[in-house]
């Protein structure tokens, strides 16, 4: 049987060949404790040292700035929590918006329920939030702004720069969560200006479970795991080893190959979307910002179709993830599209397809084919 072609990226991704590699001797023979003082654990311990310094250097910060964590939603849960923990007596008050993922919202909604307060900032038609918005929602007692670099429905990319200037200069923390970013834009956080990134390590070709947390040094975070004193005394718990050696590997690679990465990834999404306007035309639309967009994410509203029917009829063919859900008497159309005020006849028909570093223009080609054909016959059918 051929494999459907693979276009959820954002989903989750392949090991890279070079990660697989890596994580091999801590597969097979190297599996000493890293808080060993015996020979045994010497191997893991300097897994573990050279891993942090490859997400440092990803990201531009001090291997001393990285704990590693068991994925992004750990990663935004100990960064917003952390913080508003340790910045209590100072104030209760959140910042974020209305299409970050649901690590983050559902973080906020819990800190409701302790105390806190969050403001949900809207998005315009493209996803994209103002900063003045932000601005105008900062209040005395605000501590914490979080805001996505990039969506992982859409693909907008956010003023994240703007934004962390206006909380440096008002004194707040700044959160981003960058699991969909890395890998594929720079992620720099001196240029970016933020106190705290997240990174998954399943968005960028590392195993699932694992992720780190960048904290600027200096900045006070509450302890997210209770225990004994692993990463600096922040999170508790026996380092992840075969995994945090993968993710030290792909951040890497991500860093090493970025640029010639985004390239391809940009003329593999553009070669389908083109393929899709040439041949269904006005019958389907592009979400997200036209320019500042993800170079491999393609979110796609096909007009009075129904995205689940769309899957069902791609998916021995072609591999991609719904932006609605339709049952019998309801649509559930994703928060996302819900803040970007997405017109129902449009957004109940929204695919999204995500490209890869080892996407072709041969499976590009046949899934326009498929695609396509699908929208059509349904079209005909309704």
């Amino acid at each position: 049987m051929i494999k459907p072609i693979y276009l959820d990226y954002n989903g989750t991704t392949p090991h890279a060949p070079e990660v697989i590699e890596a994580m091999r001797p801590f597969l097979e023979t190297e599996f000493g404790n890293p808080s060993s003082s015996h020979w045994y654990g010497i191997a893991a311990k300097i897994a573990l040292q050279t891993a942090r310094g490859q997400v440092a250097a990803a990201l531009n910060c001090a291997a001393e700035e990285i704990i590693f964590t068991s994925g992004g939603t750990e990663s935004d849960n100990h960064a917003i929590q952390g913080t508003c923990f340790a910045l209590r007596a100072e104030g209760n008050h959140i910042i974020t918006s209305q299409v970050e993922h649901p690590a983050v919202l559902e973080v906020c909604r819990w800190l409701e329920a302790n105390g806190f307060e969050t403001t949900y900032l809207p998005v315009d038609e493209y996803g994209l939030v103002d900063p003045e918005d932000v601005k105008g929602a900062v209040r005395p007692e605000t501590i914490l702004i979080s805001i996505m670099q990039a969506n992982n429905e859409v693909g907008t990319i956010q003023p994240i720069e703007e934004i962390s200037r206006l909380a440096r200069e008002r004194g707040i923390v700044m959160h981003t969560d960058a699991a969909q970013a890395v890998g594929k834009i720079p992620t720099d956080v001196k240029a970016l200006g933020v106190d705290l990134l997240c990174v998954a390590g399943h968005k960028l070709y590392a195993p699932k479970g694992v992720g780190a947390l960048y904290v600027r040094s200096g900045l006070e975070m509450a302890k997210f795991m209770h225990g004994a004193g692993q990463e600096k005394g922040k999170r508790a718990g026996t380092e992840n080893v075969l995994e945090i050696v993968g993710l030290g590997k792909a951040c890497e690679i991500a860093a090493r190959d970025l640029a010639s990465n985004m390239a391809h990834m940009k003329e593999m999404r553009d070669r389908l979307c083109l393929g899709l306007q040439a041949r269904l035309g006005e019958k389907i639309r592009v979400n997200g910002h036209p320019e500042k967009r993800l170079p491999n994410t393609l979110s796609v509203s096909f007009r009075e179709l129904e995205a689940n029917r769309i899957l069902e009829e791609i998916g021995l063919d072609v591999a991609a993830s719904a932006g609605a859900a339709c049952h019998a008497d309801h649509v559930e159309i994703s928060h996302v599209l819900r803040a970007m005020n997405a017109p129902l006849e449009w957004a109940k028909g929204t695919l999204r397809f995500t490209t890869g570093r080892v996407t072709t223009k041969d499976e590009i080609d046949r899934a326009v084919l498929v695609i396509a054909d699908a929208a059509e016959s349904l079209t005909a059918q309704a």
